[in-house]
């Protein structure tokens, strides 16, 4: 089981994060420890996930690595991200049994948000741990 994802994010960029975290996505911020928080940045929960974002002095959004969160309010979120200015780019044909889109955090890093069509199947097979705990909660 994944305890949390890191993406990167530009040095005083935690105003934008929390806005779009936070205020956009529903998440909530997380007090990071004292000897890390010196260093920038903001960690997010909620959803089933935890989101870290880390400073990088060099920073460049990841436009191809992305987390994938399961939401159940997906197309409300989606309504939500465009109202905001935020690009929502829908591949629902894609994955079989799922529902879902593409937007960017305010940094540029690519993020997916899915939502399964139906029950999973018994046995489970095709379907991940996260999805059948999805069904279940």
């Amino acid at each position: 089981m994944i305890h949390h994802v890191q993406l990167a994010c530009p040095r005083g960029s935690g105003d934008r994060s929390r806005a779009f975290y936070v205020d956009l996505l529903g998440l909530t911020e997380q007090a990071k420890p004292p000897a890390l928080a010196a260093r920038g940045g903001c960690w997010f929960t909620g959803y089933g996930a935890e989101l870290h974002l880390g400073v990088e002095d060099d920073f460049r959004p990841a436009r191809k690595a992305h987390p994938a969160l399961l939401r159940r309010d997906l197309d409300a979120l989606a309504t939500r991200l465009a109202a905001a200015g935020y690009p929502v780019i829908w591949g629902d044909d894609e994955l079989p049994g799922l529902r879902r889109f593409h937007t960017n955090d305010p940094h540029g890093n690519r993020l997916e948000f899915l939502t399964p069509t139906q029950p999973p199947p018994s046995p489970p097979a095709p379907f991940s741990a996260a999805i059948l705990h999805f069904w279940s909660g």
